[in-house]
């Protein structure tokens, strides 16, 4: 689900794609000196700048055999025609020729170049040495096309021996065909060694951002000639970040409201091995930038490169040659995340949401590259599969109606209660798909039976409603309590490691906060862990109701009546055993309390959930033998099931697991990124004649409606 479209357009050069035929953008870059292979050129395209496919299956695109026999620091470019394409790199391998010190005082005075009509068909690897005679290094060389010389001037960063290679000045040469090179001159020259410069233009005045390698932080100049003149920007925001390298500034795509649009720029956090980090802002020369949303890379790290961006012919080019077919869809009806294409089988999986008339159904399939599918519009499903062809190949596409997962999109640590007031349940999950899980609001979902699930919309805002955190939502909780003649609902949450709780008179709110952390602290004697993932339970025995959270830890405490206090003196630490990391989820069934929690770390496909019984809701707590409740499903492709809740039908016994799992069918092979790309599942509960849970079968199909 795409919260952000990004579109790139370089400006560094006079050439762009017009706006009509824009298909998206080529990022150029390289991986480290891991390997021999990991200083090559890897190529990865996007159709919305935001989330990268690589190329070539995630291996070099084009590999280097001269010179030092590896690259560094790509830069492509289109000639202003956009007839032809350069791309010119460091001609540096630290894996196989040494380490730093070599590299800056004997290393190579060439670049790698290569050049092509239509990205694809690239002519063999050529070294031109452009450095002066007695420089020690050639480093991340770039490029402006100079209109008023109808020329280009190459520009990288060099020590030479005239002052013992003591610094980096930026050196530069001028070309027209990257053969044959003029001789080269000092382009920059600071009182401290500088390096990775890039250069974008805007009105007539040039944007120059460099790496001050004293500093280890980032430059802004600008001038209106590119060969004089040059002023620092003084309020650049960025100039106080430390350990980033690679600049390289892109345009935004044009606002809609007919303005410019905004400007971003990269940087290489190298020193964190984070890779590129982007920023944005709406005037270069205000230099006033401000941190966006993360881009999503298929490999890390993602070093010293560049973006250009590619017609929808070009970006369907590169699909075809390199690319891996996926294919999406564009109807509301489908559950989009869940899609599965099988190229080997050539078969097409679509699930849809419950009731979806299937007789006549429009997939609205559409695949990548721009390869044509058909046919288009609505198709008889309701017998069974249908002949499409994709990309010329011909493929059965068959549409089911799997309940699992309930909720569309990305949505993880669901509590779920039954609504005594609404006569409804209720779904309280994280708001995933977040990097790093950063997400900031809380969101609600309403059911008559389970299976049909409504979007309430957001029912708290950190940025908004919360003054004491703006970070990391996480892992809610409700209660739904009978309070002088009618009915309250207490909303207990994780936000900034800390937990807080909210009040609402109905079950979607408003909900209004308490206006401070209800537990920010950790219970005597824990060393370790954070103060997470609160789970709240109402004793049906004595009425009192109890409040327990903890990663790393479980601890319990007896709230206060007005529910928005705990009674400091009841805290206890209650951890089961050395299988318990987070995610306590307590019930109570024919005499018997229940505490469930997840094992393993959520961005693992074994996460999963285990369980132990007491006679009380504060312990002791006894183990069974075998007491995992569930886990991975490997034949089914179902991985990372747990931070679950349960909920139980009114007047019967039936009770069903609530719980979370990675993305279908994608989040396998998503590495960590799986951890915060989660999906809500409920898969029907069943015990033992002692009181022992069976282990539960995560599936797809999910449970059939429920009615009281």
């Amino acid at each position: 689900m795409k919260k952000l479209l990004i579109a790139l357009l370089l400006v560094a050069l006079s050439s762009s794609v017009p706006a009509s035929d824009e298909g998206g953008y080529l990022f150029v870059t390289f991986r480290g000196e891991g390997t021999p292979m990991t200083e090559q050129v890897y190529f990865m395209i996007s159709e919305d700048g935001l989330d990268w496919t690589a190329l070539n299956g995630g291996e070099p695109v084009l590999v280097s055999d001269v010179g030092e026999k590896g690259v560094r620091d790509p830069y492509i470019l289109p000639s202003p025609d956009r007839s032809k394409f350069y791309l010119i790199a460091t001609d540096l391998s630290i894996h196989l020729n040494g380490d730093w010190g070599r590299a800056q005082t004997a290393a190579s005075k060439s670049i790698v170049v290569w050049e092509t009509e239509d990205l694809v068909n690239w002519s063999e690897p050529r070294l031109v040495k452009v450095a002066p005679d007695n420089a020690g290094c050639t480093w991340a060389p770039e490029v402006i096309y100079d209109e008023e010389r109808g020329e280009y001037m190459v520009f990288w960063a060099s020590k030479t021996a005239d002052d013992n290679f003591s610094k980096h000045r930026i050196w530069a040469a001028r070309t027209k065909d990257f053969k044959e090179f003029g001789e080269p001159f000092v382009y920059i020259e600071k009182p401290t060694t500088v390096i990775d410069t890039t250069i974008v233009r805007e009105d007539g005045i040039y944007y120059r951002f460099t790496k001050d390698e004293k500093h280890k932080a980032i430059t802004l100049e600008h001038s209106r000639d590119l060969m004089d003149g040059w002023k620092e920007v003084e309020d650049f925001s960025l100039g106080k970040l430390t350990g980033y390298e690679g600049p390289t500034c892109f345009r935004l795509k044009p606002k809609t409201d007919g303005g410019e649009g905004d400007w971003c720029l990269l940087l290489d956090w190298y020193a964190t091995g984070r890779g590129y980090q982007p920023y944005v802002t709406d005037d270069l020369m205000s230099g006033n930038f401000i941190e966006r949303e993360k881009m999503h890379f298929p490999f890390h790290p993602v070093r010293h490169g560049t973006v250009m961006p590619v017609t929808r012919e070009e970006m369907a080019r590169l699909g075809r040659k390199w690319g891996k077919l996926e294919v999406g869809s564009t109807s509301p009806s489908v559950k989009s995340n869940n899609l599965v294409l099988d190229t080997g089988a050539r078969t097409i999986e679509v699930p849809v949401l419950p009731g979806t008339d299937l007789s006549d159904f429009d997939p609205g399939l559409k695949a990548s590259f721009g390869t044509e599918v058909a046919p288009a519009g609505p198709q008889d499903f309701s017998k069974g599969p249908v002949g499409y062809t994709v990309g010329g190949e011909d493929y059965q596409v068959s549409v089911v109606e799997n309940h699992n997962p309930v909720l569309t999109g990305y949505f993880a640590d669901p509590d779920v209660i039954w609504s005594e007031k609404e006569q409804k349940y209720y779904i309280y999950p994280t708001s995933d798909g977040f990097d790093g899980w950063s997400g900031t609001y809380f969101k609600a979902f309403s059911s008559p039976d389970l299976v049909h699930w409504k979007d309430e919309g957001v029912i708290l805002d950190l940025k908004k409603d919360v003054d004491w955190a703006d970070r990391n939502a996480w892992a809610p909780c409700i209660i739904e309590k009978k309070m002088n003649g009618g009915f309250r609902y207490y909303y207990y949450y994780t936000a900034a490691q800390k937990i807080g709780v909210a009040a609402a008179d109905h079950p979607t709110g408003p909900f209004r906060d308490l206006g401070k952390p209800l537990i920010d602290f950790r219970p005597e004697g824990v060393n370790g862990g954070q103060e997470i993932d609160p789970d709240v339970f109402q004793d049906p025995v004595s009425g009192k109701c109890y409040l327990y959270w903890g990663n790393g830890y479980m601890a319990v405490a007896e709230l206060e009546d007005n529910m928005a206090a705990i009674k400091k003196s009841t805290i206890r630490v209650m951890t089961p055993d050395p299988t318990f990391r987070e995610g306590v989820h307590v019930f109570h069934r024919k005499g018997i309390y229940y505490f469930l929690w997840s094992e393993d770390d959520t961005r693992s496909p074994n996460y999963r959930v285990r369980y132990a019984m007491a006679e009380s809701p504060t312990g002791p707590l006894e183990i069974p033998k075998d007491n995992l409740v569930i886990a991975r499903e490997d034949g089914e492709g179902i991985y990372g099931t747990g931070h679950n809740s349960t909920v139980g039908v009114p007047g019967t016994d039936e009770r069903y697991l609530v719980y979370h799992r990675f993305t279908y069918p994608q989040g396998i092979a998503m590495g960590d990124r799986a951890g915060f790309h989660r999906e809500v599942c409920i898969d029907r509960m069943e015990f033992e004649a002692d009181g022992g849970i069976r282990r539960v079968t995560p599936t797809h199909q999910g449970i059939e409606p429920v009615s009281r």
